[in-house]
């Protein structure tokens, strides 16, 4: 049976784990995946200081974040009309890179020949293009989108060492982001350590 977009969230809300404030995340002070960027384009001034600052995002409920999730990750950006096999993948995505999870699918769809504008907006175009992908063939839609993620992962890692560490572990291994991207990817598509280590063997 198919998850219910409550489900997806609570997972999303599981991988985003609580307060996070990384000098090296240019998104800044996150709690449950919410960026402080995102809090202060909502207005969400949880304290009632007259500013959205660190404190509110520390303020920040489970719940709320759920609700956010799905009224302004899933529901406004229209992930729920993409077809049903992509619509968990780039509603994760879209937590954690906002439009680029659009842009993504969009570049996809181009190389398996439904061209559409990458502009990070789901309009008809899009809809009827990963829709027309989806009926030639849903699993392999959803298997390289996963990959298409973890590429654009792999990508922001070679161009920005000090994102490397949300893609490659302390111990070596593979990072969050590269587990995060796989948990939408069947198992015989993920990259065993030594195809990883060679991947990121250029990283030093």
């Amino acid at each position: 049976m198919a998850e219910t977009i409550e489900t997806i969230a609570d997972g999303i809300l599981r991988r985003e784990g609580g307060y996070v404030n990384d000098p090296d995340d240019p998104g800044g002070a996150t709690n449950f995946g919410v960026t402080i960027h995102t809090m202060r384009r909502l207005g969400l001034d949880l304290d009632g200081d007259g500013d959205v600052d660190a404190g509110d995002v520390r303020r920040l409920s489970r719940d709320q974040a759920r609700e956010i999730f799905l009224d302004h990750y899933y529901r406004r950006p229209r992930i729920g009309d993409l077809p049903e096999c992509l619509r968990a993948s780039v509603f994760d995505m879209y937590v954690n890179s906002g439009g680029n999870a659009v842009k993504i699918l969009q570049r996809l769809l181009g190389r398996m020949g439904w061209p559409v504008a990458v502009d990070g907006v789901i309009g008809p175009r899009t809809l009827a293009a990963a829709a027309a992908a989806a009926g030639a063939a849903p699993e392999h839609l959803a298997d390289a989108y996963g990959i298409a993620r973890r590429n654009y992962y792999f990508t922001l890692a070679d161009n920005r060492p000090a994102s490397r560490k949300y893609a490659r572990t302390l111990a070596g291994g593979k990072g969050g982001w590269i587990r995060r991207a796989e948990e939408f990817i069947s198992p015989r598509f993920h990259l065993t350590d030594e195809a990883f280590q060679e991947r990121v063997a250029a990283w030093g």
